[in-house]
């Protein structure tokens, strides 16, 4: 068999769905729509831009190509090798995987702390349950080739029939009048969207969530690799479609509780006090139970795609030793130090992800235009100059400033949008399309 029946297909759609889609995920779309207001749609419309439109291109990018390393590799080996090194560390044990642990325990446990805990219990509470959390994890990561069958027939239609309750609680309550939008909405929804949803950082997660969901695609038969790419293009889709679908329901209820809870400093804060208004304790457990299964889905997926990459690159341990290696370095660093690696390892996903971008872009230019693969100075040339702009913006992240570079940086266009990076991306690949033109003709 060389196609995915319908069934099938839609169950692999979820799958990739349900590795997406995590805390981040879920805390962004709720407080566009508390800040956006009654501009909250042309907001939606520049988030779904870049939070689905982009990972979906990653996934379409890379099932061409080949895989990452193919893809990064039209820039030279050493580069592939460093910059898929960089992206795994980043979403895997440096910041991602201990992430998911930390963000569900906030809205699982914590909110049911007793008055009377000490110190000492929370601590205890917090480790006890990242060592579950990562224990369960790490047991369903086993099999990767399966996670279809754990995550897109099992977990993920039950967060969306939670996601659907939440949002049909809030479409029936009496909604309050939204406000105006903030200064950042009120002057360019749209822009102000396509950023917030380029910081999910998903475009970066899109590069890897290929092989799996190409093992998943190979267990029902599949085994034409032209067919294997096809439908994990088509699982995207499919995907993409649930992506709209939730980030417009997560954004009206952010519209209504922005209105009821101005108070509230960010998304899960919005949609826990939303819960707990529909509901009281039973809303804070629908609550708990939508970020615990998001961010067990997405820990899965990330722990499976770095023990696939790091037991292939590194064969000196093998895949299971690998993801509880992944599993155990994550309990620990999502109980002691992640305000440190969040800080360490946000601007260095900033300074990856114009990289990321330019080669999703021009690996769907190579769907229209097959020669591009063989104009490595169209690569190089654009993920340089994107890179030497992102880079030093990441540089100024950590604290460290050069009034110079930052000089030049601010007179690029959309800079004030901190998309600095795109202008001499496009004046690279442009430079290197002349000069792989002039070289072929000479």
């Amino acid at each position: 068999m060389q196609k995915l029946s319908a069934r099938e297909r839609l169950l692999v759609g979820l799958t990739l769905f349900s590795m997406f889609f995590g805390a981040g995920n879920l805390i962004f779309p709720p407080f566009l729509g508390a800040e956006a207001a009654s501009a909250a749609i042309p907001a939606w419309m520049g988030f779904i831009a870049a939070a689905v439109g982009l990972p979906i291109l990653g996934v379409a990018a890379v099932a061409h190509a080949g895989g990452l390393n193919k893809l990064a590799g039209r820039v030279g080996p050493r580069f592939a090798f460093l910059f898929t090194l960089a992206i795994y560390l980043s979403i895997g044990p440096g910041l991602a995987i201990p992430r998911t642990a930390s963000t569900s325990f906030e809205m699982v446990v914590r909110p049911f702390y007793s008055p009377e805990w000490s110190e000492t219990m929370k601590v205890t509470a917090s480790a006890a349950y990242s060592a579950l959390f990562f224990a369960a994890a790490w047991f369903v990561s086993l099999h990767p080739e399966k996670l279809t069958n754990w995550l897109g027939k099992r977990l993920m239609p039950t967060l969306l029939l939670l996601i659907g309750a939440l949002f049909l609680g809030t479409l029936l309550t009496d909604s309050a009048a939204s406000g105006a939008p903030s200064a950042a909405y009120d002057a360019a929804p749209f822009a102000k969207g396509f950023i917030e949803g380029y910081q999910t950082m998903d475009a970066l997660a899109a590069l890897n969530f290929g092989i799996v969901i190409a093992m998943n695609i190979r267990a029902f038969g599949v085994t034409d690799e032209s067919a294997v790419s096809g439908e994990t293009i088509k699982a995207g889709l499919i995907a993409a479609v649930f992506f709209v679908a939730v980030y417009g329901a997560l954004a009206f209820i952010g519209v209504d509780a922005g209105a009821r809870f101005p108070e509230a400093e960010n998304g899960a804060q919005l949609l826990s006090r939303a819960a707990g208004a529909l509901g009281g304790r039973a809303g804070n457990i629908l609550i708990g139970a939508i970020f615990f299964i998001a961010c067990f889905n997405t820990c899965v997926g990330l722990i499976s795609c770095c023990g696939r990459y790091f037991s292939t690159t590194f064969p000196v341990l093998g895949y299971r030793a690998w993801t509880a290696l992944f599993a155990l370095v994550s309990m620990m660093v999502s109980n002691a130090g992640l305000t440190l690696i969040l800080k360490l390892s946000v601007p260095l996903l900033c300074a990856l992800y114009p990289a990321a971008i330019v080669l999703i872009a021009l690996g769907i230019l190579e769907t229209v235009f097959p020669k591009l693969a063989e104009c490595r100075a169209v690569y190089r040339l654009a993920v340089a100059f994107a890179g030497i702009v992102s880079v030093a913006e990441a540089v100024r992240g950590w604290g460290l400033e050069w009034e110079a570079v930052d000089g030049l940086i601010a007179m690029l266009p959309l800079a004030a949008i901190g998309m600095a990076w795109m202008t001499p991306a496009l004046a690279g690949g442009v430079l290197g399309g002349a000069f792989s033109f002039r070289r072929s003709a000479s």
